[in-house]
């Protein structure tokens, strides 16, 4: 039985299981996230209150606690010992303290590990533009981000600067300079920390969220005049990528921005992370967007709904729908039918390419 007040014991017991996500919510015994399921630590007594409040105490620092006490969260990152760091989320709920915690590798992981289409690889070899990497919670970008610089990082001498709400995975200097900047320690916010790092000379700039429209003006901005940009946004799909970023300006400035979009986006990668058949882990399903100059015309013309049927026909470019990735992981037996069907966007294009049907 692990000692549930010891925050390093709980953090061992997770490693050992090879647990991505650790959650901690009082009347009820520690949980971990394995392979995409939540399961309770066996054996393990409820959390109380005061155990929370111990455990939360026990990682954060004073400018956390403040802010936990004054808006009721709280977001950071923190090392711990062997096991690496994590990704913290301290929270409020029914009165009581909540964590929230997720493992970040403590090795930036090589590209060709990760099993990614190799277009996506293509992206660290553009001198400038913007480039997306969307999907949900929890589906890898921050791990695909990090690759794609580590790439970037290996093989050319550039200035990459990171803003990241947390800095999750640690970048050494190979043959780049990497400045990492984290909000609420390093800056204040994505947009001043953008606005800011173009006097800093970059040539790389990665922007963890663009959740705003000034930090997306600045990033379309930042694009045009010669860096290559990194971001993600919480999307699923160009299309969909596209209306959101259009959707944040007022009727009267979507016209620019669909025109900057249009010139200065590169691609767009939107992830699934997919419990393998063999349980020996995830697999991302990905759908990948490489601008060409006839998507460039349907972004200025307002039309990104059309945007799927030129990924369809852009294999030969190294494009995919997500569809058609789980659709070939699901044939090679990597994935089970069911987990790829729960994915699925479209039933009808997923089903045109399995063998069973509905």
């Amino acid at each position: 039985m692990i000692d549930i007040t010891n925050i390093e014991e709980i953090i061992r017991y997770a490693a050992e299981v090879d647990a991505t996500d650790i959650h901690l919510i009082c009347d009820s015994a520690p949980a971990v996230r394995v392979h995409k399921e939540l399961y309770a630590i066996e054996n393990a007594e409820k959390l109380t209150p005061e155990i929370c409040v111990h455990l939360a105490l026990s990682i954060m620092s004073d400018k956390n606690k403040e802010e936990l006490q004054s808006v009721g969260q709280s977001d950071f990152a923190f090392s711990m010992g062997d096991y690496g760091r994590f990704r913290a989320n301290v929270f409020m709920q029914r009165g009581n303290v909540s964590l929230a915690l997720r493992r970040i590798s403590s090795k930036i992981p090589n590209f060709d590990v990760l099993n990614l289409p190799k277009a996506i690889k293509g992206f660290s070899n553009l001198h400038k533009g913007l480039v997306l990497i969307t999907g949900a919670t929890g589906s890898g970008k921050s791990t695909t981000l990090a690759s794609l610089l580590d790439i970037i990082n290996t093989e050319k001498r550039k200035h990459i600067i990171t803003i990241e709400d947390p800095i999750e995975y640690l970048h050494e200097h190979k043959l780049c300079r990497v400045n990492q900047r984290e909000i609420g320690n390093d800056t204040d916010s994505f947009a001043g920390a953008l606005r800011a790092a173009l006097r800093e000379d970059p040539d790389v700039v990665l922007v963890g969220e663009m959740r705003d429209p000034e930090t997306i003006n600045i990033a379309l901005t930042a694009a045009e005049t010669g860096h290559l940009v990194f971001s993600t946004l919480h999307t699923v799909g160009a299309a969909k990528t596209i209306d959101r970023i259009i959707d944040v300006f007022p009727a009267d400035s979507q016209g620019q921005i669909r025109s900057q979009l249009a010139t200065v986006l590169k691609g767009v990668v939107s992830q699934e992370l997919v419990p393998r058949c063999d349980k020996k882990g995830i697999v991302a399903a990905c759908e990948v967007m490489i601008t060409t100059p006839a998507i460039s015309n349907l972004i200025r013309e307002g039309k990104p709904h059309q945007i799927n049927n030129m990924i369809q026909g852009g294999a030969d470019m190294g494009m995919q729908t997500l569809d058609s990735h789980l659709a070939d992981l699901c044939q090679k037996g990597i994935i089970s039918y069911d987990h790829a069907h729960e994915r699925a966007q479209d039933e009808k294009l997923f089903n045109s390419m399995t063998s069973r049907r509905w």
